[in-house]
């Protein structure tokens, strides 16, 4: 009988060093949005241990850094850009996207 949670075998001792390791994967996915332009702001909490955390996604490619850094003055709170998406701490998604309509960006409240 074959089984692959072999810890121990009185023939061969410990056999935990022979498994191999797997690597944990994340159960979260992030939502695929389409690329049409609209800057998408949201709510999300998933992952942070309760926290919210307001999302920006959509911004044009090396824009992140910069718009990142704005809205967190604007908002008086941290946050950080991470491959092409700003997340700030906390829910600012009315000022967030007022801010971003001002710089002449399509934007989308997306959530609830």
């Amino acid at each position: 009988m074959s089984n692959s949670r072999l810890v121990y075998s009185t023939d061969d001792g410990d056999r935990r060093k022979e498994q191999p390791r797997q690597k944990k994967t994340s159960t979260r996915s992030d939502p695929q949005l389409p690329n049409d332009g609209v800057v998408r702001v949201f709510r999300d909490k998933s992952g942070r241990g309760g926290k919210l955390v307001t999302v920006i996604r959509g911004l044009p490619t090396g824009d992140a850094p910069t718009v990142a850094s704005e809205l967190k003055r604007l908002c008086g709170s941290g946050g950080a850009a991470k491959e092409g998406v700003v997340e700030i701490q906390g829910d600012h998604r009315e000022k967030i996207a007022a801010r971003l309509e001002a710089q002449g960006y399509r934007v989308k409240l997306v959530g609830g």
